[in-house]
């Protein structure tokens, strides 16, 4: 079995390994930036989410008289309260984190 001798390259050969192996070394650099970041960006988002919740709150929310509330349930970041006042079906809609009112929405039979 013989040995393939390898000749040593050229002075140009010599020029284009050492730019491609630059190049290589950008790129694998902005790669390992980029996915740095991204982790960076993900981890912030967890550990800024965990102290974020807001403070325990109480609102009394006054209705009509005679009115009974039916049921209640949560949508998204909505609360919705279901109302019988009088025969009438009525729904109320509530942000979930300012329990501030945001809609309401009666249902009444045609005479």
């Amino acid at each position: 079995m013989t040995d393939t001798a390898t000749p040593d390259p050229t002075p140009e050969q010599a020029a284009l390994f050492a730019r491609v192996r630059r190049m290589m070394l950008i790129a694998g650099l902005t790669t390992t930036l980029a996915v740095a970041a991204v982790l960076i960006a993900i981890g912030y988002k967890l550990f800024r989410a965990e102290g974020s919740s807001p403070a325990a709150t109480e609102h009394t929310l006054r209705l009509p008289k005679g009115a009974r509330v039916v049921s209640t349930a949560s949508a998204g970041d909505y609360v919705v309260v279901t109302l019988d006042i009088g025969g009438a079906t009525e729904l109320r809609t509530f942000d979930a984190k300012t329990l501030k009112p945001t809609g309401r929405l009666t249902f009444a039979t045609e005479p």
